[in-house]
């Protein structure tokens, strides 16, 4: 009985790195969003996926429902390999070409906007999953009409912005663009294309350059609203209600939504306003990752399951071969 106890611990102690190595290549978490300007993803969820404020907000749950503002964080396309023009159609750009966010393609004069000037501007793109990757950034050109469906060839064909793995401070990719003259409203297209997998995450950023930061945009009417970014408070009590689970966290496959995880890290919107999410519900902010100019290396695929299941599987081969050679050596000892 000692003996056999002795090599079951021998075993445990042995194979304990191994197990270590094999719980840690467990899928990452998705991804992330632009905070400012802020998106208009991000805005709408900021105003509340079951009551926005805003009639751009309104109308974008009302066409795609409020599951896309849970999943605020994954408008992507998971096969995009740098082909973003080819992949995507015109009037999806900022769907990224998914039905579930197709709310966010409405054209319309009135979504909740960021002013802008021209020159130097700080970018912040709230990170809820590092990813070694390159953000590009271009401006719609003179004349683009928001009432209009948005075209590739709305956007300037060269990004006004271009930076590869920029710096990662307080949960958010922060990096400097110079900003092209413009008067009016417009709109900021960012694509950040990983180069660890062929996934790309996208966003829309209704900006306005202009004193007061308001506009009306090309069709008239009241001005838009104010977009703020999402607080802490905000994301860490709607995290239970993103339908993106780690199970399906999978960059080959292209599906739109279920494909990253649900929780949030921190963020890099110090100056958001404080407030709380709309059903009322409050959760303590999840913690943020390292800051500093660290990028985690975080790609997945189908293959994360099977290395589980091959660990368990050599866990357990591991184990029967120490016990028996426990066993032996007992054996030889008492002998």
């Amino acid at each position: 009985m000692t003996a056999r106890r002795t090599a079951a611990g021998i075993a445990l102690a042995g194979l304990a790195p191994l197990a270590l190595t094999v719980l840690t290549a467990a899928p990452a978490a998705a991804h992330g969003s632009m905070s400012d300007p802020v998106s208009r993803v991000a805005a709408c969820y900021a105003e509340g996926p079951e009551h926005p404020v805003s009639a751009a907000c309104k109308a974008a749950v009302q066409a795609g429902g409020t599951q896309a503002l849970y999943d605020w964080n994954g408008v992507r396309d998971g096969n995009a390999g740098g082909k973003s023009k080819e992949r995507i159609p015109d009037g999806k750009l900022c769907s990224a070409g998914n039905e579930e966010y197709k709310g966010l393609d409405l054209p319309r004069a009135d979504w909740p906007s960021t002013p802008m000037t021209a020159g130097k501007h700080t970018f912040r793109y709230r990170a809820t999953a590092p990813h070694k990757g390159t953000f590009e950034l271009y401006l719609t050109k003179d004349g683009y009409d928001p009432a209009k469906p948005l075209k590739w060839s709305d956007l300037e064909d060269r990004p006004f912005a271009s930076v590869t793995n920029p710096a990662l401070v307080n949960g958010s990719y922060v990096f400097d663009g110079t900003v092209p003259a413009r008067s009016g409203r417009h709109l900021v297209y960012s694509v950040w294309q990983r180069s660890d997998s062929p996934e790309a995450f996208y966003t829309c950023s209704d900006v306005v350059f202009g004193k007061g930061g308001k506009s009306s945009g090309g069709s008239g009417g009241a001005p838009a609203p104010s977009a703020s970014a999402p607080t802490e408070r905000q994301i860490a009590a709607g995290a239970d209600k993103s339908s993106m689970d780690m199970s399906h966290h999978d960059h080959a496959d292209g599906a739109a939504g279920n494909h990253g995880g649900a929780a949030p890290a921190g963020s890099g919107n110090a100056d958001a306003p404080a407030g709380t999410h709309p059903d009322g519900a409050a959760a303590p902010a999840p913690a943020a990752p390292a800051g500093g100019k660290h990028l985690a290396e975080t790609g997945t695929d189908r293959t994360t399951a099977p290395l589980a299941i091959g660990g368990a599987a050599v866990l357990a081969a591991g184990a029967g071969v120490l016990f028996a050679t426990a066993r032996r050596r007992a054996a030889r000892h008492h002998g």
